[in-house]
């Protein structure tokens, strides 16, 4: 019940995914990625422990496509998943398990990989790519919200849409950006809104941890509507 684009940003190096579904609190459960070494979903009969089992072994040295093998080989129910991964050299891999009930796919583009299942067809996770790689000249944050925007707007989920995340990681190990919806109705919106008021405040975060010396006052936050 979820569609995501995972990226690897080639100017500077950032991983980062945009995901939505129509089930509650999909930032806790299915995007998971970690600086300088790269990112993974686990989607469909969401299996938690994959995210931070992927991590590991692209740290190890791991590609995608050797990632994405290995946490099927070892996966208990390995029909009922879908997995995709980047590596720190921004390549791709995914995998749909052949028992996922609804119609389910993959694409991969240069630096990104789209997968979806409940999805309206097959081509929602092409149009994702598509629209990310048209958008190179946005920031990273928006190409990727760009990216949930077209995959709706290609007939997304067959159900409502509640729960979104962006999930962006950099230098640190913490994470740049990890914004959630996590459960209402136009999550998509929503989500746009929390980046278009965070944004302003990135570095802000960063400021404080490493030169708490240095930070200025900041601007509030605009107050919520």
């Amino acid at each position: 019940m979820t569609f995501s684009l995972i990226a690897r940003d080639e100017a500077t190096g950032m991983f980062g995914i945009g995901i939505t579904t129509s089930s509650i609190a999909v930032g806790n459960r299915c995007p998971w990625a970690r600086a300088k070494v790269g990112a993974v979903t686990s989607q469909h009969r969401s299996d938690i422990r994959l995210g931070p089992k992927g991590l590991d072994l692209l740290e190890q040295g791991l590609s995608a496509e050797e990632t994405v093998k290995r946490l099927i080989d070892e996966s208990e129910f390995p029909d009922q998943r879908q997995v995709a991964a980047i590596d720190r050299n921004g390549g791709t891999a995914f995998y749909c398990g052949p028992k996922i009930p609804s119609i389910n796919s993959g694409y991969q583009g240069r630096n990104c990989v789209s997968t979806g299942n409940v999805i309206a067809n097959a081509d929602v996770p092409k149009a994702m790519v598509k629209a990310y790689e048209a958008s190179l000249d946005l920031e990273f944050a928006e190409r990727l919200l760009a990216a949930i925007d077209a995959g709706l707007a290609a007939g997304g989920e067959t159900q409502p849409l509640y729960s979104a995340a962006l999930l962006i990681v950099d230098e640190q190990d913490w994470p740049l950006v990890d914004l959630r919806v996590d459960y209402e109705a136009s999550p998509e919106k929503k989500l746009r809104a929390l980046w278009e008021t965070y944004k302003p405040q990135t570095q802000h975060f960063i400021t404080q941890v490493l030169r708490p010396n240095d930070v200025k006052p900041s601007v509030r936050a605009t107050e919520p509507t």
